[in-house]
């Protein structure tokens, strides 16, 4: 069964047969045009951002800023957000993520100070900025840093 197989009809091309005189079209140069880089054996693959020999864009333009591999990247939350939460309730980074503030299991969370407090929130997260904890502690609640 499987030595009958063959490729539908009009699915295949005949391959391009090249060098073969004058008579098939594709003799002399074989369908590359005349001298050039694209002719020759060795320089026909290109990459995308060669550009024919001139100093390419990359090595033109200067190089600007940097990226610390050792940066601590948080996600946020801002005081605003907390604004809705009743008074005395309790805020981590397992409720934040319940309420859709922050992506469950993707790093750290960090507590900024934009907003106002609701009362005596308490407060577990990885990191906080001073205004925060200033202003949830001047609201009777509590901040707690997650190690």
């Amino acid at each position: 069964m499987l030595d009958r197989l063959t490729p539908r009809p009009g699915s295949t091309h005949r391959p391009k047969r090249v060098g073969r005189g004058p008579g098939s079209g594709l003799g002399k140069t074989a369908g590359r045009g005349v001298k050039g880089q694209g002719k020759r054996s060795a320089g026909r693959e290109t990459p995308l951002w060669f550009e024919g020999g001139q100093m390419p864009l990359v090595r033109r333009l200067p190089k600007r800023g940097f990226y610390s591999r050792h940066r601590k990247r948080h996600q946020t939350v801002n005081l605003a957000a907390l604004s809705d939460w009743g008074d005395g309730a309790e805020v981590n980074p397992e409720t934040l993520a319940a309420r859709g503030l922050v992506a469950a299991g993707k790093g750290t969370v960090k507590l900024l100070g934009e907003g106002e407090a609701a009362k005596n929130l308490v407060v577990r997260v990885h990191a906080a900025s001073a205004s925060a904890r200033s202003k949830v502690e001047a609201a009777g609640g509590s901040v707690e840093i997650i190690a």
